[in-house]
């Protein structure tokens, strides 16, 4: 952290508590917001993190720390791509520079990190249930404190906000909402809600129409009480049809405030000071600029929303040459079948990019989704689809895939509807930690009936069960694939659907098979690598599918008498492993030896995915140490 200590950031390295911010004058608040956002372009791009949206939020976080006192007041951040500012605020700078690195800070809000953060969070639309919770608990204990939710208009289209809106209006407590409006979520918002917050920013001229609309009336001759009438609804109709500021929120029980510069430092405050001082439930919409202050990431904030390391100059991202990535071979392949299948629909939920779904939106415009941050809806969505022939595909990354269980187990495996489901990120996916990991899917889909699911161990084996999934018409189906690059394997030219159920046999061996779904395949073969050396031979399985599973081969194994090991980079409680244990337990294999490795029963933090595999001993030497205790020899010795 050489930087900080420079005089480039005098007044950022003086600042150890909010209290301290609260002794500057205007233009040392803006000389501070400066600073702030040079401290975060040259920090992020060594570590990489969520740029874009915390230069939007400077002076908004500057105002609210200057105005409110946290952590007596509870500043709730929804999603926490925006709390970067929060945190250099309250007493982490020297940390900042193990941001989202192993052991380090955070890349999101963290109450095990500072008293300042009363709520986690790494998914959106959650904080105006939290702070409302917040609210009626102060109530209850009758404290005097205030309670401010913080919300994009991305994550304020989430349903969830929705209900909660809809329940803040109704009890009338005292509750600051802050609309933190930059027409973003990840990808460019869609939906009426955006439509509608689109008219409120360009609303200036409804108070000189109005005037004029008002001083037309009073030329026309009062003709009773039919033009009167007539007079009073076209003013309200004027009123509607113009999008009055805030009238959607006035009517849901809110006092609208705005909308605000929010890089205007005297005006924001005079109105967050107004706002504090407001009873009953209010909402301040807040205009920002995403990127706000460096021109790549202004220019192009969808990169720069969340980017790995860069060039400050040129704002090029430093990336390292390698194997296509698994996202960009699934949608390759997906374009590719869509244009022999016109049944072929893909849906995403706000996140066409990180899904691989733009060249498919440019190519099947008619046929492509972005339903905005709104997994129910598109799960749901797709059933529809389903029910009338067509092939709907809903790309998700994993963790995301979660907010949608219900409509899978009611309305997509119920009715045994052909949806499939292209789970993204799915294991360990590294800097962006416990929010985001892609470790739960397994176990909430393998219990559902009719689901099938499977993992290629490469991006060619991806390729053909993308072909598996669209060719499959017997019910809903899930193909699971990793963060990042592939293995560097060659591509097959022609594409093949998979045997359902069927696993593949990758080296012959004894004594102890190696059973990996996926992307542990890999390891498992170092590991075979590893025991060669020693004269050791397991057998070496790709096991494709977590359901159904290759109950033939299983069967065979226990009556040989193998040991099987079982590697998943998901959880242990109700995963693969637990699958292949059931199976011998109902079918009365009960001398069967199975050990399970995967994800142990806590929530692994950030860091790289190396180190989070090292931590929960998911490596080929943890492996191999494994089967040394289930060799035969080794056995006998012990």
């Amino acid at each position: 952290m050489k930087r900080c200590e420079s005089e480039e950031f005098t007044l950022l390295s003086s600042i150890n508590s909010p209290e301290q911010i609260k002794k500057l004058t205007i233009p040392q608040l803006n000389q501070l917001a400066g600073e702030i956002r040079e401290f975060l372009i040259s920090s992020l791009a060594e570590t990489g993190g969520h740029l874009a949206p915390n230069l939007g939020v400077v002076e908004l976080t500057l105002a609210l720390h200057y105005l409110f006192d946290s952590p007596k007041d509870k500043f709730v951040w929804d999603v926490g791509h925006q709390a970067y500012v929060h945190k250099l605020l309250t007493g982490r700078m020297e940390q900042f520079h193990t941001l989202r690195q192993y052991k380090g800070l955070c890349g999101f809000p963290k109450r095990s990190e500072s008293e300042h953060d009363p709520w986690e969070t790494g998914h959106s639309s959650t904080s105006l249930s939290a702070a409302m919770g917040m609210a009626i608990a102060r109530d209850l204990k009758k404290e005097n404190n205030h309670v401010i939710a913080i919300i994009g208009d991305g994550a304020l289209t989430g349903g969830m906000a929705l209900e909660a809106v809809n329940h803040i209006g109704h009890e009338e407590r005292d509750l600051m909402v802050i609309l933190n409006d930059n027409e973003m979520s990840i990808a460019p918002n869609v939906g009426a809600m955006h439509n509608y917050l689109g008219k409120l920013r360009t609303n200036q001229n409804y108070k000189r129409a109005k005037e004029d609309i008002e001083a037309l009336l009073k030329k026309i001759p009062a003709v009773g009480g039919t033009m009167a009438k007539l007079a009073e609804r076209l003013k309200d109709g004027l009123k509607y049809y113009l999008l009055v500021s805030g009238v959607l929120f006035e009517e849901l029980g809110f006092t609208y405030l705005g909308p605000v510069d929010g890089h205007d430092l005297p005006t924001l405050m005079e109105t967050l000071r107004l706002a504090g001082q407001t009873k009953g439930p209010v909402l301040v919409h807040v205009i920002t600029k995403k990127g706000k202050g460096y021109a790549p990431a202004e220019a192009d904030s969808y990169t720069f929303h969340g980017i790995g390391s860069y060039k400050i100059e040129s704002g090029e991202q430093i990336k390292k040459a390698g194997p296509p990535s698994y996202t960009a071979v699934f949608a390759r392949t997906l374009e590719k079948l869509a244009f022999k299948d016109p049944r072929i629909v893909a849906i995403t939920a706000a996140m066409p990019s990180g899904t691989g779904l733009v060249g498919f939106s440019e190519k099947f415009a008619d046929r492509f989704f972005d339903v905005g941050i709104a997994e129910q809806h598109a799960t749901t969505m797709a059933a529809g689809l389903a029910t009338q022939g067509m092939k709907p595909v809903f790309a998700v990354y994993s963790t995301f895939m979660q907010r949608a269980y219900d409509q899978l187990v009611h309305d997509v495996c119920r009715q045994n509807l052909n949806v499939a489901f292209a789970i993204d990120r799915a294991g360990l996916v590294g800097a962006d930690g416990e929010t985001h990991q892609g470790v739960f899917d397994i176990a909430f889909l393998r219990s559902l009936p009719n689901m099938t699911i499977m993992m290629p161990k490469d991006e060619n084996e991806l390729q053909h069960m993308v072909y598996t999934a669209m060719q499959y018409e017997v019910g809903p189906i899930a193909f699971r694939y990793p963060r990042g690059n592939g293995e560097g394997v060659e591509m097959d030219a022609e594409l093949t659907a998979l045997p359902i159920g069927k696993a593949e046999v990758l080296t012959p061996g004894q004594n102890v098979a190696i059973l990996a779904f996926g992307n542990m395949v890999p390891t498992a073969l170092k590991t075979a690598d590893i025991l060669h050396a020693e004269g050791i031979t397991p057998m070496v399985i790709n096991a494709r599918f977590a359901k159904p599973l290759d109950e033939e081969l299983l069967f065979r194994l226990a009556r040989e008498h193998y040991t099987i090991i079982t590697l998943e980079e998901g959880c242990l409680k109700g995963g693969f492993g637990s699958g292949v244990v059931e199976c011998y337990a109902q079918a009365g294999y009960h001398d069967a030896v199975v050990e399970l490795m995967g994800i142990p029963d806590y929530f692994v933090e950030h860091g790289s995915v190396k180190e989070q595999r090292e931590e929960i001993g998911l490596t080929p030497e943890h492996v191999a140490q494994k089967v040394r205790a289930h060799w035969p020899a080794r056995r006998q010795r012990a």
